[in-house]
């Protein structure tokens, strides 16, 4: 049921990403992802200039001079959200929490893909999948996908993401562009693999400072959301402080590893830093690459 409350943060959200869509990311997003869904159409004599890869060497070999493929672009693209929704995610010790990140960043890709008239799909999920919302296109079906994440209350509080990456593989048959929202305190590097050869995934994880630093305040009780593990530390200990930093690194230089042996674009958002920029600098750097 919708609350006054849950209608105001929609809209609230709505027009503060739509700026963004409108004078930042629409363009960039276009920009990006414009050569992704590409159709073949005909062939053609090769002219000065064209691409050598896309020389079509069967036909070539029959008339006795170089053609070369000509496509098209599709009419328009598939874009999943799939947002981490377990427990870890309700955690924010600056602006705000890591799952409110979430929300807005999948607002405003959300909001860009509709912009550009792609289809639009979303996966909640836990340790299992929590919702699946299959790509439609409009606005009014954007502000549902954003109104679930906002009010998604998992019943789970773990994170696996085999069942969902399972889902969107068997459910998704023709190439998508899948942006996974999440922490990354758990991922099945398998099926990762696997749906990164099918789709073209963006991996965006969602951080708090103080997953990666303990403040010097003495006596901290630490606990796991989704385990509900408990640890006392002394953070006044500065051994306490470099172990923990230096776990923190060694999970991260992991993540980071892990994305760049299977080409997943990785993004690291903070919870006490504007998104808007890293964002962009994603979309202007693979714009570089595949121009």
């Amino acid at each position: 049921m919708l609350t006054r409350e849950l209608i105001g943060q929609v809209h609230r959200l709505e027009i503060k990403t739509r700026r963004l869509v409108n004078e930042i990311f629409s363009g960039q997003y276009q920009s990006v992802f414009r050569g992704l869904g590409m159709e073949f159409a005909e062939v053609r004599e090769y002219v000065p200039g064209d691409e050598v890869r896309w020389i079509d060497w069967n036909v070539t070999a029959r008339m006795g001079h170089p053609y070369v493929k000509k496509f098209m672009a599709e009419r328009e693209m598939t874009v999943m959200l799939m947002v981490d929704g377990s427990a870890s995610l309700r955690f924010g010790t600056a602006q705000k929490f890591k799952s409110e990140l979430a929300a807005e960043v999948a607002a405003v890709l959300g909001f860009s893909a509709i912009r550009n008239q792609d289809k639009v799909g979303l996966c909640l999920f836990s340790d299992r999948v929590e919702k699946f919302i299959r790509p439609q296109k409009g606005r009014s079906h954007t502000l549902r996908l954003v109104r679930d994440v906002l009010e998604f209350a998992p019943e789970r509080v773990a994170t696996r993401t085999d069942e969902a990456l399972r889902t969107l593989n068997r459910v998704l048959k023709r190439k998508a562009v899948v942006f996974l929202l999440s922490d990354f305190y758990q991922i099945d590097e398998k099926l990762l693999a696997v749906t990164a050869k099918r789709h073209d995934v963006i991996a965006l994880q969602v951080q708090d400072p103080r997953e990666e630093s303990l403040p010097n305040v003495g006596l901290l009780e630490l606990r796991d959301a989704e385990t509900g593990e408990t640890l006392c530390v002394d953070s006044s200990d500065r051994t306490v402080r470099r172990r923990f930093e230096e776990q923190a690194r060694a999970r991260q230089k992991n993540i980071d590893a892990m994305m760049r042996r299977h080409g997943i674009d990785h993004i690291v958002l903070k919870t006490d830093k504007s998104f808007v920029i890293p964002l962009l600098r994603f979309f202007q750097s693979r714009v570089k690459r595949i121009r």
